[in-house]
């Protein structure tokens, strides 16, 4: 696996990955730059609820529990020193599923954070994180 970010202007540059996506790495005008992509934590938050969510659609799939909508919400707190960074991670997952699977939602989400989802292994070595499960 690899990824080379490109500078373009400001504070902005272009992560491209080996098999040549990109993405905008960016910060807010008041940080100094353009605001024309998501700052490197936000990145990382996004990257936390794609790769659990990757795994929760897989499992729920394997339950042959049915769906149509699923979002997933991850928010951080940070230290107020430099280096920021995070220090506790709320996720909520949100799914429209049945009542009668939501014990199989939650299962699934807690098997994401136990067992498959790499990203959230290697955060809550240096940060907590807890989630809920809502139905939407």
């Amino acid at each position: 696996m690899k990824a080379t970010a490109k500078w373009v202007s400001n504070l902005a540059f272009d992560a491209v990955s080996d098999n040549n996506h990109t993405i905008r790495l960016d910060t807010t005008i008041a940080g100094g730059s353009i605001d024309s992509g998501m700052s490197p934590k936000q990145l990382l938050l996004a990257s936390l609820c794609g790769c659990s969510g990757m795994d929760v659609v897989s499992i729920l799939d394997k339950m042959k529990v049915k769906y149509s909508k699923i979002e997933i919400e991850a928010e951080a707190e940070q230290t107020d020193t430099q280096p920021k960074v995070f220090i506790d991670i709320k996720m909520i997952y949100k799914a429209d599923v049945t009542v009668a699977d939501i014990d199989k939602l939650n299962r699934a989400v807690e098997l994401s954070h136990e067992k498959y989802c790499g990203v959230s292994a290697m955060l809550k070595k240096h940060c907590n994180i807890t989630y809920k499960v809502e139905l939407i």
